[in-house]
């Protein structure tokens, strides 16, 4: 096993709802895409841009049982014409020696990391 920094984006509203439907759908999609339990996650560090800030996306990560696992909820720089809505994150997790991290960035946030498009 070795340890990997699994990255992922999605849109959402602000609101509570919103936030925490889109930061569930995209946990799934990672956890999914990467065939990880729940034991394997080290850590994870959500970031929101500033317009987002009627719920904390850790509380999605809870919600679907990632009680063990150490969240942490942070601000994105505010750069000027930096897309809006955004929930990010950067998932710590051993992953099998050999296979690699599968990033998930959904919707409109595939064009954070257009580089990626071929690894999807």
């Amino acid at each position: 096993m070795r340890v990997v920094a699994i990255r992922g984006a999605v849109q959402a509203e602000n609101n509570a709802c919103s936030v925490l439907d889109a930061t569930e759908k995209l946990m799934k999609e990672i956890i999914g895409a990467n065939q990880l339990e729940p034991g394997q996650m080290i850590s994870a560090i959500f970031t929101t841009t500033d317009d987002l800030d009627a719920e904390f996306p850790a509380v999605a990560a809870r919600r679907m049982g990632l009680n063990d696992v150490p969240l942490m909820c942070a601000r994105e720089i505010p750069v000027p014409g930096a897309m809006a809505g955004v929930i990010r994150v950067m998932l710590h997790t051993y992953l099998a020696a050999g296979s690699n991290a599968k990033h998930v960035y959904l919707g409109e946030t595939r064009n954070l990391r257009s580089d990626l498009d071929a690894a999807q």
